[in-house]
């Protein structure tokens, strides 16, 4: 089980690696210089990819959903580069996910700053023990 673990490992590294790069400067569309890869998660079979990004600029509901119609467009495109530049029997079918992960991350970022900001304000509008003991 660790070896076939490890290969799926190495396998989703170098998806990740390689499609990162491959989406920078083979695809010729403009739109696809706003994705970030976020991951690759590889099926045991090695069969199917599930590849995770995000959008630099605008994240709204619209813009993911464009931004995965036209990566699973170039999604053959893709598969045929990596077959050519690598040394696998078969590379799996990809698709694509946005990554609500750093989505979430940052609502929460912006939540504890909330919780921070108000925390200060609680702590210098209350009353210090030093402020009694002088009495």
């Amino acid at each position: 089980m660790g070896k076939e673990f490890d290969r799926t490992e190495r396998v989703s590294q170098f998806l990740h690696k390689e499609l990162g790069h491959l989406l920078h400067t083979a695809v010729r569309d403009p739109r696809v210089q706003q994705v970030n890869l976020t991951g690759v998660e590889v099926s045991r079979d090695l069969s199917h990819a599930k590849v995770f990004f995000t959008l630099m600029e605008d994240a709204s509901p619209e813009n993911r959903a464009e931004m995965t119609r036209v990566l699973e467009k170039v999604s053959g495109f893709l598969r045929s580069q990596l077959a050519k530049g690598s040394s696998m029997r078969t590379v799996p079918r990809l698709g694509f996910r946005f990554d609500e992960s750093v989505g979430r991350g940052r609502d929460m970022e912006s939540l504890l700053r909330e919780v921070r900001r108000v925390d200060e304000q609680l702590a210098s509008a209350t009353p210090s023990a030093s402020d009694f003991s002088s009495e």
